[in-house]
């Protein structure tokens, strides 16, 4: 195992009343890094813990318990922050960096240590001769958050004193205005639940202090004007109150575990595990997921993403019907989050991240699940672009998710040899092609002139390049999409193969090498812009060709079946390279263009239209270290060394994660969602191909 990732930038010298106050925090500034860094726990359900490393509340998102509720409840949260502070003598210190408006003036401890130890948060302070290390782990499958405290060394034994402060809301829900409605609390002998009236659907928050005496004192009260500095520079409310019943306090004695436990499950569950055996339970499960990874994925880098995947394989909460459905047939129910902390889970992202977080990590039965599970959710040809939150029903405008679905299914059979299920999809495989020859949903359907996929419909974003901001479309690229028809020709080729293998149909076979022919021949015949000797990103658009430089281009001869000549390949591998690749991924548009955006910062609008015209994307590396490797096949280091800036960017924004996005110029900041599935994908299966 790889050594655990460390933040850079914390200065175990540094006086604890210089650390950022909450009133200071500027999310945008590397000089405080425990403010800007952020950590990640979550259940295996989509539900999460979040923070910054200092303890400031920065997000919406950023809480103890994020519950996955069943639908329509979707994530909930239900203990949004977690005060801290330690006693010693007569002297009280706060461990953590949210400034609490009751008690202004008290002395923040000295955090000496912040680490990620197998995917999993860790905190050292240190309080005159007192070290004490906490920990943030969630059972899996669990909606359940143990914060774990040790004293590791001292001379004395210092009390804690732990104090929840609530909103229960979606976790996308608004922050303003006060904390509505009454709280009640319920004792149990030394448990609690805490339940609001406003929300009788909501299970109650259950708390417990373990593995020591502990009193609860009754103290409710509000904090007004808790400031969320993340949500206020990205145009959202962010002013909001909290409120707590009160507050815990234990004694640590050396060696002695003490956990608070919140939780929304039945007592029961969460008494399952003990406090002291949680987190070596977790590592132990943590430990297996290693173990069954790839044999290149097992050290370093990649190591600490094969932990960073298993955050986005999560067992759905909630959809009752489809889980019956799948354990009727031997199956389970699987999905991917597409990102944390606000995505949900998507087709598109699921297809491209497989491969990576299932493939490269050994899962390959829930690699097997995924597939199965949304075959059963196609639609008139059609795996659903996403399952907006706290919904069972996807939603269908998409038109690369499914051409996707036949690159992760490739993908899968070559790696995993299961015929089986290439053979119960077939008959699904042949309906999806069959709806995009006579066309189907969204203006999607094959041209009879040329035998190109085109779509497009009024007022939807069909392809990855998706952002809208109100009725407007920023990048529509209604027409014949360069990667749209990449795609489409993979698929066919695909289905020439399976036909053969799988259905010993010499005649469909044929049929589907005729259509994939006749798209290689128009393809190469229409995108190929001969002036500057690249690929169109769109032909037959509402504005005729458009010649913007994008990366899509990549895509024509990185997938499994190249629709673009081989003599052409190295000319635009070399552009792309020149224009676009970034240490960080490749960017979304070349500079030069007059829609090209260095910066992804603002309120909604500035970062949507921003969003796909200059902004560096993660997961397109992985393509186009495919496409490097098919040009340069014995240049494997070189193509590992592309792959070199990643490291820092595990370092950076949520700790032993990969963003979504980056700026499109120096220093290249880390934005949009902390934490993305197909980055994270994309990085591991690229550093697995290319790691001798």
């Amino acid at each position: 195992m790889s050594p655990p990732i460390r933040i850079l930038g914390i200065d175990a010298t540094k006086d604890p009343d210089e650390l950022p106050r909450a009133c200071t925090v500027d999310p945008e500034a590397p000089s405080r890094p425990l403010v800007a860094h952020e950590w990640l726990v979550t259940n295996g359900l989509g539900g999460y813990a979040a923070g910054t490393v200092s303890g400031v509340i920065t997000r919406r998102f950023h809480g103890v318990l994020v519950a996955a509720l069943p639908a329509p409840r979707g994530r909930t949260m239900m203990l949004n922050h977690l005060g801290e502070r330690v006693m010693l003598g007569a002297r009280t210190m706060r461990i953590c960096g949210q400034e609490d408006p009751h008690r202004r003036d008290e002395p923040i401890a000295r955090c000496t240590d912040f680490r990620i130890e197998m995917g999993l948060p860790v905190w050292r302070y240190e309080i005159a001769d007192c070290v004490i290390e906490r920990r943030v782990v969630m059972p899996h499958r669990q909606n359940t958050t143990f914060v774990v405290y040790t004293l590791c060394s001292g001379s004395s034994e210092p009390e804690i004193e732990l104090e929840p402060w609530l909103h229960f809301r979606h976790h996308e829900g608004s922050v303003e205005g006060r904390v509505e409605g009454e709280y009640s609390l319920k004792l149990i002998g030394d448990r609690f639940e805490v339940s609001q009236e406003d929300h009788a659907d909501v299970p109650p928050l259950r708390m417990q202090v373990r593995g020591c005496e502990s009193a609860f004192r009754i103290e409710g009260k509000r904090i007004h004007d808790v400031r969320y500095h993340i949500e206020a520079s990205r145009g959202y409310d962010a002013v909001g109150a909290l409120y707590t019943p009160g507050f815990f306090r234990a004694r640590l004695r050396r060696g002695e575990p003490i956990a608070l436990v919140a939780s929304v499950e039945d007592w029961n569950v969460v008494h399952a595990v003990p406090h002291d055996q949680v987190v070596a339970r977790e590592r132990e499960r943590r430990a297996k997921l290693a173990a069954l990874a790839h044999p290149k994925a097992r050290e370093g880098l990649a190591a600490e993403l094969v932990q960073a995947a298993d955050q986005f394989l999560i067992t759905p909460a909630g959809r009752t019907e489809d889980a019956a459905r799948a354990h009727a047939s031997g199956d389970e129910i699987r999905t991917v989050i597409a990102g944390y902390h606000w995505f949900t889970d998507w087709g598109r992202d699921t297809m491209i991240s497989l491969e990576g977080l299932t493939l490269t990590t050994g899962r390959h039965n829930e690699a097997g699940y995924i597939l199965r599970t949304f075959a059963h959710y196609v639609r008139d040809g059609l795996i659903p672009n996403m399952f907006p939150e706290g919904k069972n029903d996807g939603l269908y405008h998409t038109a690369d998710a499914t051409l996707w679905f036949f690159h992760a299914l490739q993908r899968y059979v070559e790696v995993t040899q299961d015929r089986v299920t290439l053979r119960l999809l077939m008959p699904t495989l042949m309906d999806i092609v069959a709806h995009h020859m006579r066309g189907t949903r969204f203006g999607i359907g094959v041209d009879p002139d040329d035998g190109l996929l085109r779509q497009g419909a009024e007022g939807y974003q069909l392809t990855w390049m998706d952002a809208k901001v109100g009725d407007y479309v920023v990048t529509p690229r209604r027409g014949k999409a360069v990667e749209i028809n990449a795609l489409w020709y993979n698929a066919l080729r695909c289905m020439q193969r399976w036909a053969l293998d799988e259905l010993r149909d010499e005649g469909t076979a044929r049929h589907f090498a005729e259509h994939a022919d006749r798209a290689f021949a128009s393809f190469n015949a229409r995108f190929w812009c001969s002036q500057g000797g690249y690929l169109y990103d769109l032909i037959d658009g509402e504005g005729g060709d458009d010649p913007a430089f994008r990366p899509n281009q990549i895509f024509a001869f990185s997938l499994a079946h190249p629709v673009l000549e081989k003599s052409k390949w190295e000319t635009v591998l070399h552009k792309v390279q020149t224009r676009l690749l970034t240490p960080f991924g490749l960017r979304s548009l070349a500079p030069g263009h007059a829609d090209y955006k260095p910066r992804y910062f603002g309120d909604l609008r500035a970062r949507d239209l921003a969003y796909h015209q200059g902004t560096v994307w993660a997961w397109l590396i992985g393509p186009f270290v495919d496409a490097f490797l098919r040009v340069h096949p014995e240049r494997v280091a070189e193509a590992r060394s592309l792959l070199s800036g990643f490291g820092s960017a595990m370092n950076d924004a949520c700790v032993g994660n990969i963003s979504e996005i980056f700026d499109a110029e120096e220093p290249y900041v880390p934005r949009g969602c902390c934490a993305q599935a197909w980055s994270v994908a994309e990085v591991l299966r690229a550093l697995v191909k290319t790691a001798t």
